[in-house]
């Protein structure tokens, strides 16, 4: 199922993804610091959305108190308890 995340408190605008039987698929970041956003979707594509969630939950970015892979494990934690 595809989703997409209005992201808050970050430079990117939104995250676009699929979850398919749990597993993360096609990560696209709308903005926000594009080779490193590239690289996150890169990395996380095909594991397990828990396991991500796992890693990226809780990742500040500078002062700020979320980032944009916390975003990701977010938007993923909303769409697993609403999928």
């Amino acid at each position: 199922m595809q989703y997409k995340y209005k992201t808050s408190g970050t430079c990117s605008r939104a995250i676009e993804f699929e979850i398919d039987n749990g597993v993360v698929r096609n990560v696209r970041f709308e903005g926000g610091c594009n080779g490193n956003l590239k690289g996150i979707g890169s990395i996380v594509e095909g594991m397990k959305a828990e396991d991500v969630i796992a890693k990226l939950e809780g990742i500040r970015c500078g002062f700020k108190s979320t980032s944009c892979p916390d975003q990701l494990a977010k938007a993923l934690k909303e769409a697993m308890q609403n999928g």
